[in-house]
């Protein structure tokens, strides 16, 4: 239907309240196009609640219904315009509906191609391998090996742990705390959380909630020692396991940016003993840390690499990519009806030579940089921002409970000194707050966290400055509303 009613439209990075004083809610938009009238909204969205599973997660925190986007922003069908820090969960390298994404599509859809075709060869295919394979980092790209899965990263990890399983003939596989790998059974155990015995949970290192209580470069070689201990005491009940699986940053874990030496270190240990390393990379590919991998920061090379989200440009697409000494799989021992997605692969190829050849990693490391550090001087005015984190494009603001004790500190003056204190307590209902007064303001901003205490923030790597700021004002207006303190002017 064409649009009859309709409401003023905030411009991109405008706030909510501005352009509610702008325009009545009669005003008329001046171009005429397709938009769900604003009845329709609510009926969606008790439909919705009606119809779909108790698992949705998403749609409970953001109860709006879009209907277009366009790079940061997502405009939903009552007329109000939302800036996405969400990002399909990292999955919008270059935002929503990017030109060079659609002309891809576009281009495979005019040709006549076959859009479903299992895993026979293409010239999209082969674009999309080559333009992968140009990005890898240089000591796997030269041995290396691709297997499509399904369409998810969930089964993309199912895959690697079935890889390492079959190469090594062993079936242990050693995962870390805090970690989260999807929603598949393998995928499962391995994600923090889980009770199999057959996976191994290893102390991950970080600096503000650290498992050893001391953070920093100490902590990260307490976690390492733990590792080898495991490892090489023949009473751990650990035998030598099929595979080391981590996140170079743990996302949805709080997230946590693996410490460099650390990640060294782990990549030292497994190769000593002959244990694939395998890095999943679903979240943190494409340029989103600052580096094209986020591997790439501490020069470690996998054995395994699991990529999904960014790689298909928006479209469901998953791969493994892995040295060639580990592909002894018989052929049809992995395979998948829909892992041929030719869209998802002209989609991917166009993303993955747009960010390598605009240096989008190199504009997300530096924008995050600052980014980061102005929420560190928001983090010094509200003291219910506990820590800021993050890496490139990958930020987390983790909220705590100001009112609260700080918990014990490390009783070792001589490590953690005598005026050392720990966190306080993680305070995920003032996270909660936080991200519906964003919402509020007009911005879409994710949770995480052991606790769900952390506001995440995903935003494109295509993000401008100007857009940066806009979304750095809005959710310290949220954080000011919640805290109980006036609004910055």
């Amino acid at each position: 239907m064409t649009v009859t009613e309709t409401a003023a439209v905030p411009h991109e990075g405008e706030p909510e309240g501005r352009a509610e004083a702008a325009g009545e809610r009669g005003a008329r938009v001046t171009a005429e196009r397709t938009e769900v009238p604003y009845a329709a909204q609510d009926g969606i969205l008790r439909r919705q609640s009606a119809r779909e599973s108790a698992a949705r997660t998403y749609a409970r925190a953001l109860p709006i219904v879009p209907v277009r986007a366009r790079g940061l922003t997502i405009e939903g069908a009552d007329g109000r315009r939302y800036l996405d820090c969400l990002s399909g969960a990292g999955t919008l390298a270059l935002g929503h509906n990017h030109p060079v994404v659609l002309e891809a599509i576009r281009d495979v859809l005019d040709s006549g191609a076959p859009l479903h075709v299992l895993d026979l060869a293409t010239p999209v295919k082969d674009a999309f391998i080559t333009e992968l394979f140009r990005t890898l980092p240089p000591g796997l790209a030269d041995h290396a090996r691709v297997q499509f899965c399904g369409p998810a990263g969930t089964d993309a990890v199912e895959a690697a742990l079935k890889l390492v399983r079959t190469a090594t003939g062993r079936s242990g596989i050693l995962a870390f705390t805090g970690a989260y790998h999807g929603m598949t059974a393998g995928a499962l155990e391995a994600s923090g959380g889980a009770t199999d015995v057959r996976v191994t949970r290893l102390p991950y290192p970080q600096d503000y909630r650290c498992p050893f209580g001391i953070g920093g470069e100490y902590g990260a070689e307490l976690a390492a020692r733990w590792t080898e201990s495991v490892l090489d005491d023949a009473k751990s009940g650990v035998p030598r396991p099929a595979g080391m699986i981590l996140e170079p940053v743990q996302g949805e874990g709080g997230v946590h940016p693996a410490p460099d030496a650390w990640l060294r270190r782990m990549r030292q240990i497994t190769e000593a003993r002959s244990i694939p390393l395998i890095a999943d990379e679903v979240q943190t590919g494409v340029g989103r840390t600052g580096r094209f991998w986020a591997v790439e920061h501490s020069g470690a090379v996998p054995d395994v690499m699991v990529l999904s989200k960014a790689i298909g440009g928006s479209l469901p697409l998953a791969v493994v990519v892995y040295h060639e000494d580990l592909d002894v799989w018989r052929p049809g021992a992995h395979a998948g009806t829909f892992r041929g997605n030719q869209l998802a692969m002209a989609a991917g190829a166009a993303t993955l030579a747009y960010v390598r050849e605009n240096n989008l990693a190199e504009r997300a490391a530096a924008l995050g940089t600052r980014m980061m550090a102005q929420l560190r001087s928001l983090a010094a005015e509200f003291p219910c921002i506990g820590d800021v984190r993050g890496r490139g494009l990958m930020i987390g603001v983790e909220l705590v409970d100001p009112e609260a004790e700080p918990e014990p500190a490390l009783p070792n003056e001589e490590l953690a000194g005598p005026e050392a204190a720990g966190p306080r307590p993680a305070a995920p209902d003032l996270a909660a707050a936080v991200q519906r007064e964003c919402l509020r303001r007009g911005l879409i901003v994710e949770l995480g966290g052991r606790h769900a205490s952390v506001v995440r923030l995903l935003p494109p790597l295509t993000i401008s400055d100007e857009q940066a700021t806009a979304v750095l004002d809005r959710l310290a207006d949220a954080v000011a509303a919640v805290a109980h303190r006036p609004a910055r002017p």
